[in-house]
C-alpha cells in the first residue's frame, strides 16, 4: 500500500514540527519552502564574520523542547549545547538604574523585596499560581485543536479553566500582588511576547512569568538557528523531502479537495493532505480562490495583531561592557497610549526597544575583539515603512543606548542592516508585515483563533502562529503536533 503524500508549505518551527511528527507516522512529506534556507522567522545570515539571528532570540520553555525532541526518542543535546543565562536578562530604567534579574529564584525574591519590602509572600503566592497556570495551559489546554467547545466541556477543565483567571486582565492581576512600579513593569514584560498589553492579555498568561523566574532564560551555544538545524536534521532522518525556492502560488482543486499545489516556477505537487505553515492570511486570501477562503478580508482587517519590529543587526568593532545578553529598555513608560504600540498606525514618539548582544555569551558569533549586537522596535502593524523612517529611528535608539550605557557605539558600527515591516511582507507573505502573529487577547483564544482545519476544503490544515495555540516559539512547536494529531486521525494509513 503507498503512503499518504503530505504537502507542508513552510519550514518555520510549526512547519518542521507537522512534517517530521507525520513523516514519523508514515506519510510521505514534501515540505516546501519559499525562501533558500529553512527557518522562516528563524533564518540566520553570516557576515564579516558575524552571525546574525534573523528573528527568535530567547529560549523559554525547556520543556516545551525536550518534550519535542523526546517524542522521537531524542534529546535537545543531541543537537545543540543549551547554556543557561545567568542574569537572565538586564532591566534598564534610566540611567544609572539598571537592573540585572538573577537566575537564581531566592536572590530574584531576594530583588523584590529590595524594591517593595515585604512584597515575599504575595510573590510567592503570584508565583504558585502562575505554576499552576503553566501545569495546566503548558500541559493540557495548547494541546487542544480547539475545533469545538465540547473540547473543554468536562467539569474538571471548566474548574480549571475559572481558577486561571482567563477573564481578567493581566494588569489587573498583577497589580492585586504588587504596588511598585518598577516590579509591576518587570511582571507584565512577558506577555509582550504574546502581542499585546498587559491591560488586553487575560491573566491566564501569568504562567509566561512561571516560565521567566522559575525554568529561566537559556541560549543554545552558536545561537537560535542551532535549533533550526536540529530539527531539520530530525526531519531529514524521519524522511521528509525539503524544496528551497518552492513559493506556493495555487491549490489544484477538486469538489473541495486539495489535488497538489503549484510553486512559482511551475512544479507541481500532488497531495493526499496539504498542510499550511506559511502566513495563513495569505494563503486563505492570495492563493485560494475565492469560494474556498474560510474568511473573508474583512475578518481579517478586524483582527488584532500582534505588533510589527524593526530590527537593526549591528557588527561592533569594540566590546560593550555595560550591556549583558538580554537587556530591556524600560527608560521611557508606556503611557496612557501604550496600544498605539500594536494597533494605530503611526510611529511611536519614545518607542520602547529590546538590545541582544549573543556575543556576550558566545565568541562563535563575532570577529575576536567586536560584539554582535541585535536591537528590537515593536511597532504598529502595516506602517508605512520607508528608509528614512528606519534610519530617523536608529539614531532615536542610537542616542539613548549611548546615553543609558555610558558608551560610545554608533562609531563603531563596521556592519548594519535593517529590518522591517516590507521584508516580513516580502519573505514571508506576512499579514501587515507583522512579526508574531495574532494577539492572544481573550477574544483570540483557543475556538476564537482561525480555525485550524480549511472550512471549505477538506484536506487543507493550517499551524503557526495565526492559529491555535498563538505566537512565539514553544507555541509553534505545539501547534505543528497538535495539527500533525488531527491530520492522522481523518486520514488514517
Amino acid at each position: 500500500m503507498s503512503k499518504k503524500k503530505v504537502v507542508v508549505i513552510g519550514s518555520g518551527f510549526a512547519g518542521l514540527s507537522v512534517a517530521t511528527h507525520l513523516a514519523d507516522q508514515g506519510f510521505e512529506v514534501s515540505l516546501l519552502e519559499k525562501n533558500t534556507t529553512p527557518g522562516g522567522r528563524a533564518r540566520k545570515f553570516e557576515v564579516e564574520g558575524f552571525v546574525f539571528d534573523m528573528g527568535p532570540s530567547w529560549y523559554w520553555m525547556p520543556d516545551v523542547f525536550e518534550d519535542y525532541f523526546a517524542h522521537f526518542g531524542k534529546k535537545t543535546s543531541d543537537y545543540y549545547n543549551l547554556i543557561r543565562l545567568d542574569p537572565s536578562y538586564t532591566v534598564i530604567y534610566g540611567e544609572h538604574d539598571f537592573v540585572d534579574i538573577p537566575a537564581n529564584l531566592d536572590e530574584f525574591r531576594a530583588l523584590l523585596e529590595s524594591i517593595e519590602p515585604g512584597v515575599g509572600p504575595r510573590f510567592d503566592e503570584f508565583l504558585k499560581q502562575a505554576a499552576y497556570k503553566y501545569e495546566v495551559g503548558i500541559k493540557d489546554l495548547v494541546n487542544r485543536p480547539s475545533r469545538s467547545l465540547l473540547e473543554f466541556a468536562s467539569l474538571s477543565l471548566l474548574k480549571d479553566i475559572f481558577r486561571m483567571d482567563v477573564f481578567q486582565s493581566m494588569s489587573k492581576h498583577v497589580r492585586k500582588y504588587f504596588s511598585e512600579d518598577k516590579i509591576i513593569r518587570l511582571m507584565e514584560f512577558p506577555v509582550l511576547f504574546l502581542g499585546e498589553t498587559a491591560e488586553n492579555i487575560p491573566a491566564l498568561y501569568s504562567l509566561m512569568n512561571y516560565a521567566d523566574i522559575a525554568l529561566g532564560t537559556w541560549y543554545p551555544d552558536g545561537g537560535m538557528h542551532k535549533i533550526i538545524e536540529g530539527m531539520v536534521s530530525l526531519a531529514k532522518e524521519k524522511g521528509v523531502k525539503f524544496h528551497f525556492d518552492a513559493e506556493v502560488v495555487s491549490m489544484k482543486m477538486e469538489e473541495g479537495h486539495v489535488l497538489g499545489v503549484t510553486t512559482k516556477d511551475g512544479r507541481f505537487f500532488g497531495s493526499d493532505v496539504v498542510v499550511a505553515g506559511a502566513d495563513y492570511q495569505h494563503i486563505d486570501q492570495h492563493v485560494l480562490d475565492p469560494k474556498y477562503r474560510s474568511y473573508d478580508q474583512e475578518y481579517w482587517n478586524t483582527r488584532v495583531m500582534a505588533p510589527g519590529s524593526l530590527l537593526f543587526y549591528l557588527g561592533v568593532d569594540k566590546k560593550l561592557p555595560n550591556l549583558n545578553h538580554h537587556n530591556l529598555f524600560f527608560d521611557e513608560p508606556l503611557g496612557p497610549h501604550a496600544d498605539a504600540i500594536y494597533t494605530n498606525p503611526r510611529w511611536p514618539e519614545k518607542p520602547l526597544f529590546y538590545a541582544s548582544v549573543p556575543s556576550k555569551t558566545d565568541a562563535s558569533v563575532a570577529p575576536d575583539g567586536c560584539e554582535n549586537l541585535f536591537l528590537l522596535v515593536p511597532l504598529a502593524p502595516d506602517l508605512e515603512d520607508s528608509e528614512e523612517m528606519r534610519e530617523k529611528y536608529y539614531h532615536i535608539i542610537l542616542d539613548r543606548l549611548e546615553r543609558l550605557t555610558g558608551e560610545e557605539i554608533r562609531s563603531h558600527v563596521i556592519y548594519k542592516r535593517s529590518y522591517a515591516h516590507k521584508d516580513f511582507k516580502q519573505d514571508y507573505h506576512a499579514f501587515k508585515g507583522n512579526a508574531y502573529g495574532l494577539a492572544n487577547t481573550l477574544y483570540q483564544t483557543a475556538i476564537l483563533k482561525p480555525s485550524l482545519k480549511s472550512k471549505k476544503i477538506d484536506n487543507l490544515y493550517y499551524t503557526g502562529q495565526l492559529t491555535v495555540p498563538g505566537p512565539g516559539v514553544p507555541p509553534s512547536l505545539i501547534s505543528g503536533r497538535v495539527v500533525a494529531k488531527e491530520v492522522i486521525k481523518e486520514n488514517k494509513l
